[in-house]
Formats: C-alpha cells, sequence, structure tokens
C-alpha cells in the first residue's frame, strides 16, 4: 500500500500503523501527534473520529499551514502536535485518496 517504502522506515511506529489501513471509526487519538489532553479537546469540539478530523484537514483543502495554526488556536494543540497530525493525515490522503 505505502508506494515510498524507503520514506517508511523514517515514520513513528503510530503513523506506520494509522496508514497501514482504511481510517474506518478510529477514534481521534489513533492520529499520530494527537495526545491525550489533545484528544480530549477534540473529542469536546466534536472531533471524536479521525475521519472527522481528516474532514477538517480536507475542508481546508489540505493546507498544512491552515489546519497547524487551526489545531493550535482552537484546539489547544503545540506546534509539534499539529506538525505531526498535519503530517499524518497527509501521508493517510497520500496513500488512500
Amino acid at each position: 500500500k505505502l508506494q515510498r517504502t524507503n520514506e517508511v522506515d523514517h515514520m513513528s511506529p503510530r503513523l506506520r500503523a494509522f496508514l497501514s489501513e482504511p481510517i474506518g471509526e478510529k477514534d481521534v487519538s489513533w492520529v499520530d501527534g494527537i495526545s491525550r489532553e489533545l484528544a480530549i479537546n477534540l473529542v469536546t469540539k466534536g472531533f471524536n473520529k479521525a475521519y472527522i478530523l481528516l474532514g477538517q484537514f480536507l475542508l481546508m483543502h489540505k493546507n498544512e499551514a491552515e489546519f497547524q495554526k487551526w489545531l493550535i488556536c482552537c484546539c489547544g494543540a503545540t506546534e509539534c502536535e499539529a506538525q505531526q497530525s498535519s503530517n499524518c493525515l497527509k501521508e493517510w490522503c497520500a496513500c488512500f485518496l
């Protein structure tokens, strides 16, 4: 499924796990970069599933900078969490869309 096998070695186990299968009904906490605290913030805002967070990413036209800014400003993400999670969703899109 992953075309760019050389990049797989550099992925975190969590990112690799997320990219290994369709998104389905996974909780938002499955997304790489989403800490327990951030997951709680997201759930309270209605983003309880990974596919709902993916929808937000797609609504922002896969614009990573805009998505990261939204995660930080509206959901209390750290810069690191925002970068990791936007990268995770971008990679998922590259594999499945």
